[in-house]
């Protein structure tokens, strides 16, 4: 551990867009353990501990902290790190600090998700009162009552509340004066980083109404509710957590959907999104990310040439509805009627004559019809 700096994992290719996971009070970046690593396929995904908690030095603050002491924190380890810019998602007090720095460094927070937290903390009595019990009498009672105050009944995540238990009680007493201070709402306005609300439907600490006045301040910010989940979201619900997040902060989703209409059109997507369900709604996901955000936006390949690979494959494996829509994609892409039959022509060679036969068919009746095809992707 560095004494001067947060303790903190980070995971993911160094080469990617860094995302930034903070801690509630009382927890460690374990919180996000079953988040993390998914996250990090796309992102540098680097995850910290508050002082005095988990690997956190607790002599990184003390008496009478701020949010804003917490951020200067953040921003350190970020400049430790090589990383100017990152997205930011956080969990209470961790998303408190996101707050705290979108609103005073801007032009550090690309993209920021606020978890099961607010823009102040049902005044600053209770924390006070909080810090004193701590430090007067330790931790064992207020961990004691972890489950009740994180977990819906009959859950619990006993890494958590062992992390709450041995946080350093001075440490854990800071971050509560920090809550107590705590009050951004005149500066939610003035955000411009995207901004996602995340609540958790039966959480006591950060009802959903507070996740709404954020969403509800912050110009253009979106808010999500999790049926089923407390305070700790990420640890309880981390699939619908999970969801949201990727949706939020995953670029490639909606630069995929763009592409995914240039190719095949409106009338097509706008059908294959009437009928997704809960059932669709991971592939039709998948679908945007990978498919038409990673393969079909890598400019190696033109749209045309990928029109040409997408109808030969189609070919090979009998596809036919498949092949029917992207017909009609490669049109879109500038291919002529002559340079799709060229293509059928050459899949008659290595995929087969009855292939190509019935791809000319498929491919004829297209050509003389209008209008998009049901399907496919």
């Amino acid at each position: 551990m560095t004494e001067t700096l947060l303790n903190h994992r980070a995971e993911g290719p160094v080469s990617a867009p860094a995302l930034l996971l903070g801690p509630s009070l009382g927890t460690s970046y374990a919180l996000w353990d079953k988040v993390a690593p998914e996250l990090s396929a796309a992102h540098r995904v680097i995850r910290w501990d508050l002082p005095g908690h988990g690997g956190s030095a607790a002599e990184l603050i003390g008496p009478g902290a701020t949010v804003g002491d917490l951020a200067a924190l953040v921003l350190a380890l970020a400049d430790a790190l090589g990383v100017e810019r990152f997205a930011y998602a956080g969990v209470s007090l961790g998303g408190a600090v996101g707050l705290h720095l979108a609103a005073h460094h801007p032009e550090r927070v690309s993209s920021l998700a606020v978890v099961c937290s607010s823009a102040h903390f049902n005044g600053a009595q209770p924390w006070r009162e909080r810090a004193a019990l701590v430090r007067r009498e330790g931790l064992a009672e207020l961990a004691a009552g972890a489950d009740a105050r994180w977990f819906t009944p009959g859950f619990t995540v006993p890494q958590l509340v062992a992390d709450h238990r041995d946080a350093d009680p001075g440490a854990y007493a800071a971050c509560c004066d920090a809550l107590a201070a705590f009050d951004l709402r005149e500066l939610l306005p003035e955000i411009s980083a995207p901004t996602l609300a995340v609540a958790g439907r039966e959480d006591p600490a950060t009802p959903p109404a507070h996740l709404r006045e954020i969403a509800d301040a912050v110009p253009g910010a979106a808010l999500v509710e999790i049926p089923g989940a407390s305070h700790l979201a990420p640890a309880e619900r981390p699939e619908a957590v999970l969801t949201a997040l990727r949706a939020h902060f995953d670029g490639d989703a909606r630069r995929g959907m763009e592409v995914r209409r240039q190719v095949l059109g409106d009338a097509h997507v706008d059908r294959a999104q009437a009928r997704q369900s809960a059932f669709t709604a991971r592939f039709q996901d998948f679908i945007s990310r990978y498919a038409w955000g990673e393969i079909w936006t890598d400019p190696t390949l033109s749209r045309r040439e990928r029109s040409m690979v997408t109808l030969t494959a189609l070919v090979a494996h009998g596809h036919l509805d498949e092949l029917a829509m992207h017909v009609r994609a490669a049109r879109r892409n500038g291919l002529t009627a002559e340079e799709i039959a060229a293509v059928l022509l050459q899949t008659a060679v290595y995929c087969g004559v009855p292939a190509a036969n019935a791809a000319f068919a498929t491919a004829q009746r297209v050509l003389a019809e209008e209008g998009p095809a049901d399907g496919g992707v």
